[in-house]
């Protein structure tokens, strides 16, 4: 395809189902604009390629040797792109409805348009509630939990996609979640992409905090939704991997944004935070273990906070190897090493 009005731009590892039903539901809801759909898998070799060759030959497949992370496949799709705008999905989306045509219109007529998001749903239908985010500080890290967001679901500090439930129209937002972004191809350039700073996590938090610094806009559209099957952060447990990447990343987005200082102030206050969920989760184990449907999740919480709690004092040095053009075989060493762990 030599011009398109969007290109989607999908990165992929180890999702070939997901992946499938992804593009399926695309075709299937998407009409009214002329668009284009690129996949780079990051080293998987999952069998997506043979997959796209036989389902979908209309799609554009680029084969990474290594696992470069989340921005950095990204940035690779968009260099092949031939959209005047920028789709960013994951493969673990499915369309819903026009969302996409939805989301392009809102993206050409809304002014100063930086990032276009959408209302994210849970597999089960529930509302997903990071699709909106506030840019990290140290009070909304320390205060980030899914209790407190449905205590005060207005909270401007507490930011989620909760506040703007029942919205008719695009509202202006902070940040918007990197599991589906629509953006000019202009604008996606002007700022040069996403940034490689980080293998993953907090990529998409770094790009919505340059589209503002650059004067634009980010939007969350309620009326446009897409399910996104893995991001129910109160359905899946994260692994000890993804514990330790996403404070480790956060941490490089504030030292970014606010400053070494600021940034080790984060390391500590989390240290802190995890200290004290740690005391309070032993507090409440006698009582836990009676109920024994309860122990899984207290089990959950424990580890979650040691690791983090290692990581606040430096403990986790594995993590400093993911730097930008990390190869997939360390990854792959490393995630092993991580479910042994397990």
């Amino acid at each position: 395809m030599t011009s398109a009005d969007l290109s989607i731009i999908i990165v992929n590892w180890n999702s070939m189902d997901y992946l499938r039903n992804c593009i399926a539901s695309i075709l299937a809801n998407t009409h009214d604009i002329k668009y284009e759909i690129i996949v780079v898998d990051s080293a998987s070799y999952d069998g997506c390629s043979d997959m796209l060759k036989n389902l979908y030959p209309q799609v554009h497949f680029i084969q990474s040797e290594y696992n470069v992370g989340f921005a950095r496949a990204n940035n690779i799709g968009a260099g092949y792109a031939c959209g005047t705008s920028v789709l960013l999905l994951n493969p673990d989306t499915e369309v819903r409805s026009h969302a996409i045509e939805r989301l392009y219109s809102c993206l050409q007529t809304l002014p100063h348009a930086g990032i276009i998001g959408c209302r994210l749903l849970n597999s089960d239908g529930s509302l997903q509630t990071s699709g909106v985010q506030p840019l990290p500080t140290i009070a909304n890290q320390i205060l980030d939990a899914e209790i407190l967001q449905r205590w005060f679901p207005k909270s401007s500090l507490l930011m989620s996609a909760r506040k703007f439930e029942g919205a008719t129209s695009p509202v202006p937002v902070e940040a918007i979640s990197g599991a589906c972004m629509m953006i000019q191809r202009e604008v996606f350039d002007q700022v040069r992409g996403f940034s490689t700073d980080y293998f993953m996590y907090a990529e998409d938090l770094d790009l919505c905090y340059k589209i503002c610094m650059a004067g634009y806009t980010n939007y969350y559209v309620a009326d446009a939704e897409i399910m996104h099957h893995g991001g129910g952060s109160t359905q899946h447990r994260r692994s000890r991997f993804s514990e330790v990447m996403i404070p480790e990343s956060t941490s490089r987005l504030l030292r970014k944004t606010h400053g070494n200082s600021y940034s080790t102030g984060y390391r500590i206050a989390l240290s802190v935070a995890a200290v004290f969920r740690l005391i309070l989760l032993s507090l409440c184990f006698p009582a836990t273990l009676i109920k024994l449907l309860a122990y899984e999740w207290w089990k959950g919480a424990v580890d979650k906070w040691f690791v983090i709690l290692r990581w606040g004092l430096g403990l986790e040095k594995w993590v400093h190897e993911y730097d930008a053009g990390l190869s997939s075989g360390t990854l792959n060493e490393c995630e092993k090493s991580e479910k042994t762990d397990e």
